[in-house]
């Protein structure tokens, strides 16, 4: 059941397509990779399609020059997109690597592959682009849950390595820029740190790898206690540092003026204060553009409207805005123009599906209370240059609205959407699944399409050759064809994709003059099956992608991660929206006092598709000897959370369980056996139950997120259960495994696992 793995080797491998293999240095593992479509010309041009399972199914197209050794991407998916040099190069992140295409248009270019130290991971990776798009901050892997924070110039691919031992990005990046792209702040360890930038950052003799020589020691650059989430910006690059309950104003120039050893608040100034303590591994503010007040999310749920500079005027501040958003919100986001208020978006789950909302505090009119706003359906958004106008976009299609007005003004697209960017006020570029497209607006109440152009397929349906040369060249090779909703293209595999009226389409071939090509079917690491190449002029096969040092699946390569809820739903709506992502079936362990406390998030549970399980009735130890449990007891602890889960959500629970903290004796578990009961063990403890309260007590190892990652990462093996512990701690924490679930489901991916719900691998 639980599978093995055996290393193979292949003999004469030929270690071609070397740009290849630059564009491909990560893959998904949450599903796998294989080749389709094969098809090759009379001049050993090799036409395939490669598909990717990973958190979004995408699939790319290639051309391999099979004589030259050489490739060529043809397609990319707009899983995340970047403006780079001023607006004129776009990069596009998918799970086949990096690629760049000029912003007017072309065919992917190699670029600077941002992956190139991390292992397959299967999902994109997070990156922080500079306002100006010529510096990119992404990280580069140390251990599965911490890495290097590497700054790159986008114009000539100089890197050099900022700060070692940074945690790997969890819900945010651990990085935030400057408006004038001059400065970043960055978080390591619970501590703040500033780096300015300048080419001589690049020239150090020392090289890219000497950091001391070439940026100021990371001690001198040091800001203060926080996360990411403890900083700011506004509009004009002031810093805005949330500590405690003290807000404080550190202006740009002074942050690039201060000396070695000097105080960082010693430069700054207060700008204000929130009446409780502000916690970054929790909490979120954002700055109003004009600087006077601040918008501050507590836990996720609680919404705070506060004035800034109030100790200045001595005035009595009453009936502040407060609004508390639905427990099973996540991803919460602000819009905050110049003018026309500030506007909340929240995703909700719900019945199964996921839903945007959205609501409007205008500051210092009459009424100063959240009003309901009527959002399009659509997971993202973003407020054009000039705040007038949001361009919404998702599964339902690409919406423009009116900001002040709140009305559609523009339908772009109808059909799904995973990445859009303005790219002026009137100006967009959208990603959608079929093809990537720059889009002039004529903005107003009157708004309408002036333009749109082709920048690059995401995608190609129906592909293939043309047949004979191409009527303006017929000297020229025939050119390549792909069909993408309904509309035909053509390109000669340098230039741009072009509409074509009349394709005159040849029948896909196997096999050249001098090549056989045909897919090998077997599971070599991440791969489903090979695309193999057999040279009939000469000898020798060969894969079209080098292989060696893949690991052989000969067995489920499956683990299960079982979430535990006891008696607080603090996690739930950021892990269900990481699996869903992901497309992952997890096992969900719940408590009766926590189906009876929060019987709508134990719907989101069932609805989502997850295999919910027992965690009894009641949080009793069922091993202490003072407890007289007998089989009586046991039977209707179960049988009691079975109705209570019915009642909550009209589903059975799976006979499957575990008593609470995994403390079992003997007569308890055979008691669950004669009800049915699978019991289920743990075979790898993160230790994520230890609170500080536990480790002043018990001497026990109080554990970082990322430090739990880590072992876990170390103990796993085919077939383990591994538990996640969701809630708030008694005990206090500073952070939570599930607040860092993407880094542990990228660690699993990474390392070739699948995460099954338990009665799969059971």
């Amino acid at each position: 059941m639980f599978g093995f793995r055996t290393k193979i080797h292949k003999k004469s491998i030929y270690l071609f397509l070397l740009i290849l293999l630059s564009l491909f240095n990560i893959f998904p593992l949450w599903g796998q990779i294989n080749f389709s479509s094969p098809d090759v010309s009379d001049d050993s041009r090799l036409l395939y399609r490669m598909n990717f399972k990973g958190s979004l199914p995408q699939d790319a197209l290639f051309v391999s020059y099979l004589g030259e050794r050489y490739a060529r991407q043809l397609t990319a998916f707009p899983e995340r997109m970047d403006l780079l040099d001023n607006n004129r190069i776009l990069q596009i992140r998918n799970a086949a690597g990096v690629v760049r295409i000029p912003a007017r248009g072309g065919l992917p270019q190699g670029g600077f592959n941002l992956f190139a130290e991390t292992a397959p991971k299967g999902i994109v990776e997070e990156t922080a682009v500079s306002p100006n798009g010529r510096w990119i901050l992404r990280m580069a892997p140390e251990t599965h849950a911490y890495g290097s924070l590497v700054l790159e110039d986008a114009l000539s691919g100089d890197s050099i390595v900022i700060s070692s031992g940074v945690e790997m990005p969890g819900k945010f990046f651990p990085a935030s820029w400057s408006n004038d792209s001059r400065v970043f702040i960055y978080s390591k360890l619970g501590r703040l740190y500033y780096c300015t930038v300048n080419l001589n950052m690049f020239n150090s003799s020392a090289g890219s790898s000497d950091v001391s020589s070439a940026i100021i020691d990371e001690r001198f650059r040091f800001i203060g206690e926080g996360t990411i989430n403890s900083i700011a910006w506004d509009n004009q690059g002031d810093l805005y540092y949330l500590r405690s309950s003290s807000v404080f104003r550190i202006r740009t120039a002074e942050l690039f003026a201060r000396t070695f050893y000097t105080n960082i608040l010693e430069i700054g100034s207060t700008a204000g204060r929130i009446p409780f303590g502000y916690n970054p591994y929790f909490d979120q503010f954002w700055i109003a553009p004009d600087a006077d007040s601040l918008l501050l999310l507590k836990g996720g749920r609680e919404v705070f409207y506060y004035p800034l500079n109030n100790d200045e005027n001595n005035s009595i501040i009453s009936g502040l805005p407060y609004m508390v958003l639905p427990g099973n919100c996540f991803n919460v986001r602000v819009l905050s123009p110049h003018t026309h208020g500030i506007t909340i978006l929240a995703s909700i789950r719900q019945n199964g599906a996921v839903t945007t909302q959205a609501w409007r505090l205008n500051p210092g009119r009459e009424t100063t209370s959240f009003a309901s706003m009527n959002p399009p359906q659509a997971r993202e958004a973003s407020l054009s240059p000039d705040g007038s106008m949001v361009l919404f976009w998702g599964e339902s299609g690409i919406y423009i609205y009116d900001y002040e007005g709140w009305k559609l003004l523009l339908t772009i697209s109808t059909r799904p959407a995973y990445s859009c960017l303005w790219i002026g006020s009137n100006e967009i570029i959208t990603g959608g699944a079929e093809r990537i497209e720059r889009v002039v607006l004529f903005p107003g109440d009157g708004a309408r399409i002036i333009s749109r152009e082709l920048i690059c397929l995401s995608r190609a349906g129906n592909f293939g050759f043309e047949t004979g040369a191409s009527p303006d060249n017929i000297n020229a090779a025939p050119g390549i064809l792909a069909q993408s909703s309904g509309t035909w293209y053509v390109t000669d595999g340098r230039s741009a994709w072009t509409e074509i009226a009349n394709p005159r389409l040849r029948p896909a071939s196997q096999i050249s003059s001098q090549y056989r090509v045909f897919i090998e079917d077997q599971g070599l690491g991440p791969w489903e099956n090979i695309l193999m190449i057999r040279n009939i002029a000469s000898v020798g096969t060969f894969p079209i992608f080098p292989v060696t040092g893949y690991e052989l699946r000969s067995g489920p390569m499956e683990i299960s991660l079982c979430f535990d809820l006891y008696d607080d739903a603090e996690g739930l709506p950021e892990v269900l929206e990481a699996l869903d992502q992901r497309g992952i079936k997890a096992t969900f362990f719940l408590g009766g006092e926590f189906i009876r406390s929060y019987p709508g998030a134990s719907r989101d549970i069932a609805e989502a598709g997850h295999e919910a399980a027992s965690l009894f009735f009641s949080a009793i130890d069922l091993s202490d000897p003072r407890y007289q449990i007998d089989n009586e007891f046991v039977l209707r602890g179960l049988a009691r959370n079975e109705d209570e889960y019915f009642n909550a959500t009209g589903r059975e629970l799976a006979l499957l369980w575990h008593p609470p903290w995994y403390n079992i004796s003997a007569s308890a578990h055979a008691a669950a056996s004669a009800a049915g009961y699978t019991t289920v063990g743990r075979d790898a403890d993160a230790l994520d139950w230890v609170s500080h309260e536990d480790e002043r007590s018990f001497g026990l190892p109080c554990y970082s997120a990322a430090g739990m990652i880590d072992r876990i990462m170390g103990m796993i093996e085919p077939g383990m259960v591994i538990p996640v512990r969701l809630g708030l701690n008694p005990g206090g924490r500073t952070e939570y495994l599930f607040q860092y679930i993407n880094v542990l489901l990228d660690a699993i991916a990474r390392e070739g696992y699948q995460v099954v719900p338990v009665s799969r691998l059971r």
